[in-house]
């Protein structure tokens, strides 16, 4: 069986280079393109020089319709609106398309599912192994606790980052009122600020912080009186993400045309 064909959208960026390199460094895989936005003074330079590594022969382009067609796969971290338009393409086309892109609006969102009735389609907030396992275990530790404990999640990333709470700390919201048996959006406070009164029991918190070159730390934390229950997860580097969803993409081999997320992947 050959290895499957990877593109790569936001090739320039930084989380498109670490793509790269996690697709080099991978078994079953190789990169087949890249692309990035109209403009983009790094067209024409070979990917692997671009990623840090051995040239790969392979250049930096803007045809994001070509590199659906010949691609098996697709992994999109780049920004909602591109994403969103990126999933009809790859609906047309009937290609793996992998999203790690966060700060969707809704209607965005609603495209990126309509795409999976007719592709392969793997979303996550999150691509790492240590952040999903920590999702799963905040919504069972969230099905054992009752409301006596107060959830609050608090997450920090670097200076760049546009979008707040990050995707990751809102996938571990809905992972703690799933387990509650709540919607997320009926009890998340996402801003305290001035006189806000009493904590509302029941409600999940969340505190934002941003700076330096922080890949993401995350914590979500079960406070009771008189104890507490913290689960953490550090990233080093963006790497693990692009490692994750490069698992996610050979995961995509073969698999019928659905909506799937890291859970999944995982069987969590």
């Amino acid at each position: 069986m050959s290895d499957l064909a990877v593109g790569i959208l936001g090739g320039a960026g930084r989380m498109g280079r670490a793509l790269v390199r996690a697709v080099t460094e991978a078994k079953g895989c190789h990169v087949i393109g890249a692309v990035d936005a109209p403009g983009n003074p790094e067209f024409g330079k070979d990917l692997g020089v671009l990623a840090g590594i051995d040239p790969l022969g392979t250049v930096l382009t803007d045809d994001v319709r070509a590199l659906f067609q010949k691609a098996d796969v697709i992994i999109d971290f780049t920004i909602p609106r591109v994403t969103a338009a990126n999933a009809r393409i790859a609906a047309e086309t009937g290609t793996a398309y992998v999203v790690g892109t966060t700060g969707l609006e809704p209607e965005q969102q609603a495209v990126i599912a309509e795409a999976g009735t007719r592709a392969v389609v793997v979303q996550a907030a999150n691509f790492s192994l240590g952040v999903n396992l920590t999702i799963a275990l905040t919504r069972r530790l969230a099905e054992v606790l009752d409301d006596s404990f107060d959830i609050e999640i608090v997450e920090m990333h670097h200076r760049h980052k546009v979008d707040a709470p990050s995707g990751t700390a809102l996938a571990l919201g809905r992972a703690a009122a799933e387990g509650r048996g709540v919607s997320l959006e009926h009890v998340a406070d996402r801003g305290r600020d001035g006189i806000t009164g009493a904590r509302k029991r029941g409600h999940i918190g969340f505190g934002v912080l941003r700076g330096g070159n922080v890949a993401g730390d995350h914590t979500v934390i079960f406070a009771a009186d008189d104890e507490r229950i913290e689960l953490s997860h550090k990233a080093g580097d963006r790497i693990i993400f692009a490692r994750g969803a490069v698992h996610a993409a050979l995961w995509t081999a073969g698999k019928p045309a659905g909506y799937y997320t890291m859970q999944d992947v995982l069987k969590l």
